[in-house]
């Protein structure tokens, strides 16, 4: 072979990386980004692939010892075989150039092969640095992220014995990240909504979203204010003017997505272990650095703005708080947990309760005709006031991909449970058990069926229409159905 053509061939013994493009004219730049991530080899040897009788064997030789700037893949192969375009090639040969200290004719010649092709290259690189210096000049911070979610919902609900009522409200939160190290996160967020006392805003069809602070409807508060940091390799601790119960578990069991219909499906079926209890708080966390086992301890004061039935409760906090100890296993598609909680809410005439749950969920490695299924089972005993004992359930499922890639189908069954020792007033049932009930003394339980579908419409904005049944003890049962459309940025 002649030097020239030894000279062509060098391009692609400068780190042949991309696959075959479709035209001449188009960039791989995921093959130049991996040929600059990669270790440069120190011997031909080192390439599985490549043997003496090759044609190009030894001018990618003589790159390698007189230049040293050769890349190949982490599999120690070189794929010769793999075609590149000209710009690839001009990429390539850049990247070679900068560890050149001697400039021979032969490389002037092959400089001048590809030189419109690498004047292209600088033009678009010097552009791309006048962007990122115009974005980082006008970024919000160097260490903070900001997203959101904003949530509409049109809708009603009613009863065999009543009219349907028909709403409209919306529920908005905007997450500020901040990190300072990389490892850490001071997260405080901002919400507001006006549910209320809205259809959806109180009793048994409260739905996850149905937000309204203590100073009213469209006021907006502060919803989480907390700092994690790592402490070691495997342990996180957790300390917050207003964190939320979940924010300091190591896993959350069950693969039944949270931000769906009812709120009776959000505390992965126990509801009194998982009460999502709102307040100051601290709470540590361990994850295994393999994989798999986690362990989780926390404390929340209530104060009066937690997540379920209680978030539109004006009273304040006390003496009132919750201690959760949480052991889990999250497998690659599966995970289950025990949790125990002891919660003391003296102000609703329940001065202790001991409260354990078992969850569970598994999902399929693809998108197929077998959903993610996910169950759970909670239990409280109750030392004293107007509950005695009470019980929640849920079973949920969801299809990924449901009729079209990135919509999903899902269902939940589930219900609540209570005996009482004699008269259970609503609000104190209600705040405490999330049971609607006004009558006292026997065992009561509340059913509820929801079926949803998510349309994904774009990337951030997804359309959802549902339907739910709830079957109620001592009244009329209720069923509704809404329209919630969900915008995150």
């Amino acid at each position: 072979m002649k030097l020239f053509q030894q000279l062509l061939v060098a391009p692609a013994a400068l780190g042949l990386l991309a696959p075959m493009a479709a035209t001449a004219a188009e960039v791989n730049l995921d093959g130049v980004n991996q040929y600059a991530s990669e270790e440069q080899v120190t011997s031909i040897s080192q390439f599985s692939d490549v043997r003496p009788t090759d044609w190009a064997y030894q001018a990618l030789s003589n790159l390698i010892e007189r230049y040293g700037c050769v890349a190949g893949y982490p599999d120690g192969t070189y794929k010769g075989q793999r075609a590149m375009t000209r710009f690839e090639a001009a990429a390539l040969l850049n990247a070679c150039l900068d560890r050149v200290t001697e400039v021979t004719d032969e490389l002037k010649r092959l400089m001048a092969e590809f030189e419109k092709e690498l004047a292209v290259l600088k033009g678009r690189v010097d552009g791309l640095e006048a962007k990122v210096g115009e974005l980082e000049a006008n970024q919000f911070s160097t260490t903070t992220k900001l997203n959101g979610i904003a949530t509409m919902v049109v809708g009603g609900a009613g009863n065999t014995g009543f009219g349907q009522e028909v709403t409209v409200n919306y529920d908005v939160r905007l997450n500020f990240d901040t990190s300072f190290t990389g490892k850490d996160l001071l997260r405080t967020t901002l919400r507001a909504g006006n549910f209320g006392d809205s259809v959806f805003g109180n009793g048994n069809t409260l739905m996850e979203v149905a937000f309204e602070g203590a100073s009213g409807a469209d006021s907006v508060e502060i919803n989480r204010l907390f700092y994690q940091f790592p402490i070691g390799e495997a342990w996180t601790a957790t300390v917050g003017a207003k964190v939320r119960q979940d924010d300091m578990l190591a896993m959350w069991p069950t693969a039944y997505p949270a931000d769906t219909i009812l709120d009776l499906f959000t505390y992965a079926g126990a509801q009194a272990a998982y009460n999502l209890n709102l307040g100051a708080g601290v709470g540590i966390m361990y994850k295994a650095p393999e994989g798999g086992f986690n362990a989780s301890l926390n404390y929340v004061s209530f104060d009066g703005q937690g997540g379920g039935a209680a978030s539109n409760s004006s009273i304040g906090a006390g003496e009132d708080f919750t201690v959760t100890a949480q052991v889990g296993y999250a497998g690659e598609n599966w995970g289950a947990a025990f949790a125990y909680t002891y919660a003391d809410f003296d102000f609703l005439g329940l001065s202790e309760s001991n409260n354990i749950g078992l969850s569970a969920y598994w999902s399929p490695f693809t998108a197929a005709w077998a959903p993610s299924i996910s169950a759970g089972f909670g239990y409280s005993d109750v030392s004293s006031g107007p509950v005695d004992e009470a019980w929640s359930w849920m079973v949920g499922l969801q299809w990924a991909d449901a009729f079209m890639q990135g919509n999903a189908l899902g269902a939940a069954i589930g219900s609540v449970g209570q005996v009482g020792r004699g008269n259970c007033a609503r609000a104190i049932c209600t705040a405490s058990l999330w049971v609607d009930s006004n009558s006292g003394g026997s065992g009561q339980e509340n059913l509820g069926v929801e079926l949803w579908y998510k349309w994904q419409v774009t990337d951030n904005i997804s359309v959802t229409p549902a339907f739910f049944w709830l079957e109620n003890s001592g009244v009329d049962d209720t069923f509704g159905g809404l329209l919630k459309t969900t915008f995150k940025f």
